[in-house]
């Protein structure tokens, strides 16, 4: 019989593996970023997402905020040749440092490699918004811990058009020199109120509303261990600026914000130039004394004396070219806070303590708040502020305050 013939496989020492072209599959020798670079991106980025508008937090689960890292490295330009924005001209060893990796969630890291070139998605706009994410993350950790402030949103009718305000819009305002003690702001504002201030109960219910929420989400919390600095944002009629910032005259630590037009937002212009005052003098002072503030319009003298009649005592406070977007820095508004109190002072002495000062108001919205910041409650005369209303042809009487009143005693309609 012949003997059949073994077959023996000997080992060679190397196991064949099959290839994969699954994408869960990476070479994460060859990408594997170094500890070093890792945590500095994370903390560059502070561990929120770097896309534009974005900024999750990049440490804790969407779904059950359980902790859990969730973050991801994404290259600008990629670290494969065909990989989406491609890496021409780039050393292979740049693509894995700092300058070329955005810290992003697994959504916006999906986003900007979907296409293969990066479609709009571009390497100058990856390295913007890393560069725009990492600038603010040092603006805000650089804030020193006790410059805290509160936020304080007003708001109420302005004609026919309601006046809303978010935190969103306005918290970033007050960057570098603040950042909000917490993401609730204090709302003194009237959102769902159907009054206009054609109806006469306007002017009451508003002021009584103010100041009721003033003392309530201002005063009482705050009452045992004192007000923080307050930063305001406020869109209102001018009386109403005025009244509330009558509310603030014992309260130093504060900073009123104003809605620029261009450019567009809150936030202080770095460069803008403000117009100088003016303060023009009455001529003849023997009649009813009135404070006009033609800032972001003109008021004629006609206007003021169709109200208090033709022997009015108009003391005007102006700049050259009156315009609805002047106000531009906080050196403006410490000017005008400067030239106000010695002009109260000297219009009391021209007309006397007894006679109430008429303000015709036509500024801007910190204008306004930093006139009554500047009122001292106890020496100043009574002030009768009136409201521009075209439907009721002209300035109408709105608020009035009062001489003996302090921040919680109440303002009465003018119109009671």
């Amino acid at each position: 019989m012949m003997a059949k013939k073994r077959l023996i496989l000997k080992p060679t020492g190397k196991r064949k593996t099959t290839t994969t072209k699954s994408p869960c599959r990476i070479k994460e020798v060859t990408r594997k970023v170094k500890e070093p670079v890792c945590l500095m991106l994370w903390g560059r980025a502070a561990g929120r997402c770097e896309f534009g508008g974005c900024n999750k937090p990049l440490w804790k689960s969407t779904v059950t905020q359980e902790l859990v890292n969730i973050a991801q490295k994404a290259h600008i330009w990629a670290f494969s040749s065909d990989g989406p924005r491609g890496n021409k001209g780039i050393p292979k060893k740049k693509l894995n440092e700092l300058n070329n990796l955005l810290l992003v969630c697994h959504e916006c890291h999906q986003k900007i490699d979907k296409e293969r070139d990066g479609g709009k998605y571009t390497v100058a706009l990856l390295q913007s918004m890393k560069a725009e994410h990492e600038r603010r993350i040092e603006i805000v950790t650089g804030v020193h811990p006790k410059k805290k402030s509160q936020i304080v949103l007003y708001w109420s009718n302005i004609g026919d058009h309601p006046s809303l305000l978010n935190y969103a819009d306005t918290a970033e305002a007050l960057f570098p020199l603040h950042y909000p003690v917490d993401d609730r702001p204090i709302f003194l504002g009237t959102p769902d109120s159907t009054v206009r201030d054609l109806d006469s109960a306007f002017w009451t219910r508003e002021v009584e509303s103010l100041k009721f929420k003033f003392e309530q989400r201002v005063r009482v919390p705050y009452g045992t261990r004192g007000i923080p600095h307050l930063s305001v944002f406020a869109l209102a009629p001018q009386p109403l600026l005025i009244l509330l910032g009558t509310l603030m005259t014992d309260i130093p630590k504060g900073e009123v914000f104003q809605l620029h037009r261009e450019p567009q937002g809150w936030k202080w212009p770095a460069r803008a130039r403000a117009p100088d005052f003016q303060v023009i003098e009455p001529m003849d002072t023997t009649g009813a004394p009135a404070l006009v503030l033609s800032m972001s319009g003109s008021i004629t003298d006609d206007r003021i004396k169709k109200v208090l009649g033709d022997k009015a005592a108009i003391w005007t406070v102006t700049i050259p070219k009156p315009n609805n977007d002047f106000t531009k820095s906080r050196r403006q508004l410490a000017e005008f806070r400067a030239l106000m109190r010695p002009l109260l002072d000297k219009i009391k002495s021209v007309h006397g303590q007894t006679a109430p000062l008429n303000i015709f108001p036509a500024t801007s919205v910190a204008i306004a708040v930093e006139l009554g910041r500047v009122r001292m409650p106890k020496a100043d005369m009574t002030w009768l502020v009136y409201d521009q209303v075209n439907k009721l042809g002209g300035f109408i009487p709105a608020i009035k305050i009062e001489e003996q009143e302090t921040n919680n005693a109440t303002q009465q309609g003018a119109k009671e």
